[in-house]
């Protein structure tokens, strides 16, 4: 087996300034502040609004890196005095309010610990003996690859570094030892099934745990917005039942759609074998990094009763790290995903926030709950929910990013669904699944997705029909599964 370290794909970063683009937004977000302001919406809102649709509409046009897009925003809010303070002082302070919000620290420290799975190779050691134990076919890969991903799962919230720094080298390898290469019809003996599966399975992976993808985390604070609490064991225990049968059929799903020619594998297994001795045996530091990772779960779990916040315990983790030398502080300094996330993040949850609290979200989900409420007056709220659920998956098709339309439609969804008198609970829970489930749609829905179709094992139309496939299988488990398995735990 060919090393599992080199990524064949290069992820390309934007440095410069799409300045056609942008001039667009700016003139359409000018026109719309002074002539499009309706009833009922005072100034401030309106003026939220157009700064934070502006925002997410360049962030769908890549006119600058989202890192850069969030410094704007927050300049551009704190410059035109749009949280309605009256002081400069006092308008800045609200560009910046999100900055010391508990939960993007906690997204921050975790991209860092993450870091380490990366660094000790224990991330790829785990994958490997995986493929060693189940590997003897190719559906066999395919699970343990998936079963990789879930163990990495709760202590990643970056599921691209996950899927695409750990899971896909591994995969990139077997596939060529298989002389399944990219960009040529030798694809379709493993590569292609494998590249599909990973990707499939790690939306599955993200939607088991909340620390599994930020844009959980970023759906947990804005369903807090609107009453909705939700702890790291309250998620896990609400979709546990349906993630659970999702990650069982997903590959199996996916093998029956994008069948590979080679079916057994029997030399992968003593592959797995010699590249693990070729690593040794386990180090200290990836020792440290197992431990470090248990006693992150044990807090997450039991750390309301302890009184330990899960950010905390992320700060704990991360401590943990660097007094062991797992990490140190130029791996924290280098870790160029954190700082980044730290600004753009902090950006769009102060905007999202500010309309809650300035009165858009409610305003905005009444209006349209009472156009609706007179179509759907006599529809029990589970048909409500579906369809709501469904209309807001597939508007990820106009989104690059599950961060993004989370930011952009979650609390407006939440809202209009709770205005229709669905539980606020499942309404909550449910968008966050559809978030997750729908980022596999195109190769453009996910940061991930440069990753894998860069990599040329699937073409095109292959990844859109079996993202689409896939997210059918999975509304169908969440609608039905999910919301038994939410009753049962009394959640409505």
């Amino acid at each position: 087996m060919k090393s599992t370290l080199q990524i064949n794909s290069k992820t390309v970063r934007q440095t410069g300034t799409r300045w056609r683009p942008l001039s667009v937004i700016i003139f359409l977000a000018c026109m719309s502040y002074f002539f499009l302001q309706p009833e009922g919406l005072n100034t401030f809102a309106w003026r939220t609004v157009i700064i934070f649709v502006a925002t997410i509409v360049s962030i769908i046009c890549r006119v600058l890196p989202i890192g850069a897009l969030g410094i704007l925003a927050i300049t551009v809010y704190a410059l035109t005095f749009s949280g309605g303070a009256r002081l400069a002082s006092k308008s800045i302070t609200d560009a910046l309010s999100a900055m010391n919000n508990s939960l993007i620290w906690l997204i921050v420290t975790a991209f860092m610990i993450a870091r380490g799975f990366i660094k000790t190779g224990l991330g790829q050691r785990i994958a490997l003996i995986l493929v060693k134990i189940l590997g003897k076919r190719t559906l066999g890969l395919a699970y343990g690859l998936a079963l990789a991903d879930l163990l990495l799962a709760p202590a990643m919230p970056s599921n691209t570094a996950r899927c695409g720094g750990v899971i896909y080298p591994v995969a990139d390898s077997l596939s060529r030892s298989f002389d399944s290469f990219p960009d040529n019809d030798s694809r379709r003996k493993m590569g292609t099934f494998l590249v599909c599966c990973i990707g499939t399975v790690n939306d599955v992976t993200s939607t088991l745990f909340l620390t599994g993808f930020t844009a959980n985390l970023l759906a947990v604070k804005l369903a807090a917005l609107q009453g909705v609490s939700l702890t790291w064991i309250n998620w896990f225990t609400a979709m546990l039942m349906p993630c659970l049968l999702s990650f069982i059929i997903t590959p199996l799903a996916v093998y029956l759609f994008v069948s590979p020619e080679i079916k057994t594998t029997p030399s992968a297994p003593l592959a797995a074998t010699e590249q693990l001795k070729t690593m040794g045996k386990m180090t200290i530091r990836e020792w440290g990094m197992v431990g470090t990772m248990l006693l992150l779960l044990v807090l997450w779990i039991v750390g309301a009763q302890v009184h330990v916040d899960q950010t905390t315990t992320a700060f704990i983790g991360l401590s943990v790290l660097l007094l062991s030398g797992v990490l140190t502080w130029e791996d924290v300094k280098n870790e160029k995903d954190a700082w980044d996330t730290l600004i753009w993040f902090s950006a769009l949850l102060m905007l999202a926030s500010q309309l809650s609290k300035l009165g858009f979200t409610g305003w905005f989900g009444h209006l349209i709950a009472s156009d609706i409420g007179l179509m759907v007056r006599d529809i029990h709220w589970v048909y409500i929910l579906i369809i709501l659920n469904i209309i807001y998956c597939y508007l990820h098709y106009f989104f690059a990013s599950g961060n993004a339309i989370v930011a952009a439609l979650y609390s407006v969804f939440l809202g209009v669904g709770c205005s229709l008198g669905v539980p606020a609970l499942p309404m909550a829970l449910m968008l966050a699944c559809c978030t997750n489930i729908s980022c596999s749609l195109t190769q453009y829905t996910h940061a991930r997705g440069p990753i894998l179709f860069g990599a040329g094992y699937v073409p095109t139309g292959l990844w859109w029909r079996t993202g689409f496939i896939m997210s059918v299988i999975n509304l169908f488990i969440f609608f039905s599964t999910g919301l038994i398995w939410w009753k049962i735990l009394e959640l409505y």
